[in-house]
């Protein structure tokens, strides 16, 4: 079964289109699996007709195409596992749209001496926020974690901020506890989650760009370099690999996201908790999606994120955009409310008191219906 769609002729760098087929569960609807029922078995989800999937020692595990959403197929797509680095895919989802690239800054010591993988800061202010976040999807620096953090005005707001990020993105089945994915009780994602943290990070092209890079110039004390490579070892040796992460620790075990592009067509493929090494799993997994694409019956969807709550709509009047909250009317404007009143004490005016007293109980009917 060939499906084509207006959002598969997208390219990634154009921007991808985040779609919700009708088997896809609604942001206000708990009654089913987010991305669709059959999304909610704990084995292999896969269309009866498609072709067998490669072999894979990883507990989970989605492959997806990258430009309609649609789940290819899958392995206990929700199970709740350790994402270990992985985690750092939220992290710069979050955090890129929130700092200025530009800013240098200082790192604590507590940033200097996180355990794990490090790019190695030092406490000098001779880092721009650029440099951290190609350290943190290149390298994996924990240490570049907790300095973005930091520079996001500490660990609770960052944190904070990642949870709420995976709310909007209905990744409901992750939690962060630490910025850079060590390990921590009670901190979880899924392998459909991963898939739908990397398809939104790759709708930005500064998350494009540090997933990307193969190779680059790291700053030193003393206006020195050095340089930092990538640790994602299909990017440069799979055809079309775009990035994404990769991650691992000894109780979460391997995990990965990442995606290639071919043919104007991209495929996304994750896989968690996997013992051994999941490379050769990953290839296996991204040529399979390829030949399925198009081909075969979707198993489920990468959902779009939770929609902004739109303005409001008096009973018998227009519609009224009620100003954000961060933005107040400024010093000497009326607010909408404001103009409406006096239209209606204009027209009260000409027709007389009774129209008077009737447009000031109108008025403030209409300020309790908006809050006022």
């Amino acid at each position: 079964m060939k499906h084509v769609t207006a959002a598969s002729a997208l390219a990634l760098a154009g921007g991808l289109t985040l779609v919700t087929p009708a088997n896809a569960r609604a942001a206000h609807d708990d009654t089913s699996p987010i991305g669709g029922s059959m999304l909610g078995r704990h084995g292999v989800v896969l269309d009866a007709g498609a072709k067998p999937l490669p072999k894979t020692e990883s507990s989970a595990f989605v492959v997806a195409d990258g430009d309609t959403g649609e789940v290819l197929a899958a392995k206990d797509p929700h199970g709740r596992y350790l994402p270990a680095s992985t985690l750092k895919i939220l992290t710069a989802v979050t955090l890129i749209p929130r700092l200025n690239k530009n800013k240098t800054i200082k790192p604590s010591a507590e940033a200097c001496n996180v355990e794990g993988s490090a790019v190695g800061l030092t406490q000098h202010r001779i880092y721009k926020v650029d440099d951290l976040f190609r350290a943190l999807m290149m390298v994996s620096g924990n240490d570049a974690a907790v300095a973005l953090a930091e520079t996001n005005g500490g660990m609770a707001r960052t944190l904070a901020d990642m949870n709420a990020e995976a709310k909007r993105l209905q990744a409901l089945d992750t939690v962060a506890k630490t910025p850079n994915g060590l390990d921590k009780p009670g901190q979880s994602s899924s392998a459909y989650d991963l898939a739908l943290i990397a398809r939104a990070g790759l709708a930005n092209p500064d998350f494009r760009e540090y997933v990307g890079t193969k190779v680059a110039e790291f700053p030193a004390p003393a206006g020195k370099h050095y340089q930092i490579a990538n640790h994602n070892r299909l990017l440069g040796s799979y055809p079309g690999m775009i990035g994404v992460k990769n991650g691992w620790t000894t109780k979460a075990m391997g995990s990965f996201a990442g995606a290639a592009r071919r043919d104007g067509h991209t495929i996304i493929v994750t896989v968690m908790h996997n013992e051994g090494s999941f490379w050769g799993e990953v290839k296996d997994l991204l040529d399979w999606g390829f030949a399925a694409r198009g081909r075969v019956t979707p198993v489920g969807a990468l959902v779009g994120p939770v929609p902004k709550a739109r303005p409001t709509k008096p009973v018998g009047g227009p519609p009224v955009a009620a100003p954000a909250p961060s933005q107040p009317a400024a010093s000497g404007q009326d607010s909408p409310m404001v103009g409406a009143g006096a239209l209606v004490v204009a027209v009260g005016l000409l027709g007389g008191v009774a129209w008077l007293v009737y447009g000031v109980r109108r008025r403030s009917r209409l300020r309790r219906d908006e809050g006022a």
